[in-house]
């Protein structure tokens, strides 16, 4: 294989936290094993050391939550709504503000969609996450073009709704970080915008919390949503935290036990319910009790740790990302705002002359390095970014003209070690200039080695 040139390594780059899987082996259909590089953050982050060990500990005390008198109940109970309080201080969120654990980002959205109040319109930019774009089936909404800047982004948000009509209640939704391209958008203007027109914003920090301090109450946001596995914390949890009267004043989102303060039986033979004003009434049943603990594990975890080295870290390997994908011949960078915007570390191309998902399963099958190929659940975002068609078709692959149909999305942070990025940016430079080893075909929806590449000569 031949060498490829990458940036220096920093002397001052800070070591890259203990993170679950960092030792794992896999096999490669060229032969051997390779310690496993796994790109893939911004699907889901491997488990910090730290989260994996605090739930060990707590594991044996595991209890009913607000169910029980029994010892391991109570304490149980008290680490659960002690979980609460973390997280709101993790996201700065307001006196008086709910965390309301969920299963994920799409549950927390969906959750919000189902307390928006009568006649309030959504409006939200095509470039969200689906969880973002489809959330809102209930409502009327507004769906906003892809803006090339974040100064567009403002400017296309308060003509749409200083145009509502009628100016009723709105909500605006918009990410953090792209999920696609990283680039960081300007929520505290966007809330601004917001509030200056009467609407009020949730924010999609899914992509933004595991790389980035959230302030909720100093962006002046309304709500926030999260999902725990994207955060370090397995075990399937979510948060939607912020204001509480709209939450307080809707119907359950799930009707059953926990949500009910007083069931009993009326007149007519049914039964009458009392709802709960706190946010049980949004929590019916037996609650993620691991689920949450590890969410505030690892909102301690990078607390402690200290976000600006974490941020100064990941900035220095996008740094050798970007620069090692600059002269590799070929590559496009997948970009809204431009190559200079400030992002996290996630980044998407497509290589002239690839099929993405076989790209991927090159990058997998001959180098060990994990790395998501498609649309990324963001369809009509990748579709604009690719060749600007908002309608293209969303099988994978590459047209008869060479334009590819998906992207490939590489992914990391916290966890992510330096030699993973390096192998990374070899791998594609020698894929690019030498070729596979192996070919590659598309069977059952997914990409695979077929057999090696005849060699000629």
């Amino acid at each position: 294989m031949s060498a490829c040139p990458v940036a220096p390594a920093a002397a001052t780059l800070a070591e890259p936290l203990p993170v679950l899987g960092h030792d794992v082996r896999v096999p490669l259909v060229t032969g051997g094993e390779v310690t496993y590089a796994a790109l893939d953050y911004a699907a889901s982050a491997p488990a910090l050391r730290r989260v994996w060990d605090d739930v060990a500990a707590y594991a044996p005390y595991y209890g009913s939550v607000h169910r029980g008198a029994g010892y391991l109940s109570q304490l149980s109970t008290d680490l659960f709504e002690g979980c609460r309080a973390t997280v709101a201080g993790f996201l700065g969120c307001r006196e008086g503000d709910q965390v309301v654990f969920t299963r994920s980002t799409t549950d927390s959205l969906n959750l919000l969609a189902s307390v928006l109040p009568a006649g309030c319109r959504v409006f939200v930019f095509e470039t969200e996450h689906h969880a973002a774009l489809l959330s809102w089936r209930d409502a009327e909404v507004t769906y906003l073009d892809a803006p090339r800047s974040p100064d567009e982004a403002v400017e296309t948000l308060e003509r749409a709704l200083a145009d509502r009509d009628p100016y009723g209640p709105a909500l605006v939704c918009v990410t953090g970080a792209s999920n696609v391209t990283g680039e960081l958008w300007p929520v505290r203007e966007l809330a601004a915008a917001a509030h200056a027109h009467g609407a009020r914003i949730v924010l999609d920090a899914a992509q933004l919390a595991p790389h980035h301090p959230v302030d909720v109450a100093g962006w002046d946001v309304d709500w926030v949503a999260f999902s725990g596995h994207k955060l370090y914390a397995p075990f399937g949890a979510g948060v939607l935290a912020g204001r509480a009267d709209w939450l307080r004043e809707a119907e359950p989102y799930l009707a059953g036990g926990g949500a009910s303060r007083r069931v009993a039986r009326d007149a007519e033979g049914g039964v009458e319910v009392e709802w709960h004003d706190t946010v049980a009434r949004h929590e019916a049943g037996s609650p993620n009790v691991i689920g949450a603990y590890a969410i505030a594990a690892a909102c301690k975890a990078l607390q402690e740790t200290g976000f600006d080295r974490l941020v100064e870290r990941e900035r220095e390997l996008i740094a050798r990302v970007r620069g090692g994908l600059a002269d590799v011949p070929g590559v496009r960078v997948l970009s809204l705002f431009g190559a200079d915007a400030p992002r996290v570390g996630v980044l998407s191309f497509v290589v002239d002359g690839w099929n993405s998902s076989h790209f991927a399963a090159a990058l997998s099958a001959e180098y060990g390095i994990g790395v998501r190929d498609g649309l990324f659940c963001a369809h009509p975002l990748v579709r604009v970014l690719l060749d600007g068609d908002r309608g293209a078709p969303g099988e994978c692959g590459s047209p008869a003209d060479g334009r590819s149909l998906n992207a490939i999305r590489v992914s990391f942070g916290a966890g992510t070690p330096d030699e993973h990025v390096e192998r990374f940016v070899r791998a594609v430079r020698e894929l690019v200039t030498e070729g596979a080893r192996w070919e590659y075909r598309t069977e059952g929806g997914r990409c695979v080695a077929v057999r090696p590449r005849a060699v000629v000569g």
